[in-house]
C-alpha cells in the first residue's frame, strides 16, 4: 500500500515560518522609521531654493538679503517673508557661515549681497549615512548641492 501525502508537515510549516521571520527582520529595519534618501534629497532642494530665492532678492532689491537657519528647531526663513520652513523630524542640520553672521550656537545666517556675491557658508543635511551639503560660494553667491 502506498501512502499519499498531499498535507504539510508541521516540520515544514516551522521552517517556512522560521525563513519568513528572518526576512522580516532583515527587511523591516530597512524600510523602518525614518528619513528616505527622497526626503532627504527634498530637503535639500528646499534649502537650495531657499538660499537662491534670498540671492535672487538681494540682486532685485540693491540690497542685502539673508536665509536664517534655525539648528534646533531644523528650520528656517527668507526675511521679510515670516513663512518658516519647518524640515522633517529625523532629518539633522549643520549651518557653517561667517562668525559675523551667527547670532547663537544654534541660530545663523547666510547672507547674499546686491552683486549676487555672499558671504559663503554651507547647510549640512543628514540623516544616518547619508548626507547633502548645501554650499553657496562667497565670491558668485552660486548655490549648489553636494552628495
Amino acid at each position: 500500500m502506498t501512502r499519499s501525502s498531499s498535507g504539510v508537515t508541521l516540520l515544514e510549516l516551522l521552517i517556512v515560518l522560521m525563513l519568513m521571520a528572518l526576512i522580516a527582520a532583515v527587511t523591516i529595519p530597512i524600510f523602518g522609521p525614518g528619513v528616505s534618501t527622497t526626503e532627504l534629497r527634498s530637503a535639500a532642494r528646499e534649502v537650495a531654493a531657499g538660499l537662491r530665492l534670498a540671492r535672487g532678492q538681494a540682486i532685485a532689491q540693491r540690497t542685502e538679503a539673508m536665509l536664517v537657519v534655525d539648528v534646533a528647531t531644523r528650520s528656517f526663513i527668507v526675511p521679510p517673508d515670516a513663512r518658516v520652513h519647518a524640515l522633517p523630524s529625523g532629518i539633522d542640520l549643520k549651518l557653517f557661515t561667517a562668525q559675523r553672521d551667527l547670532v547663537s550656537d544654534q541660530v545663523g545666517a547666510l547672507r547674499f549681497y546686491p552683486d549676487g556675491g555672499s558671504n559663503g557658508g554651507r547647510v549640512t543635511l543628514s540623516a544616518g549615512e547619508r548626507k547633502y551639503d548645501v554650499d553657496v560660494d562667497w565670491l558668485t553667491g552660486r548655490v549648489a548641492i553636494l552628495e
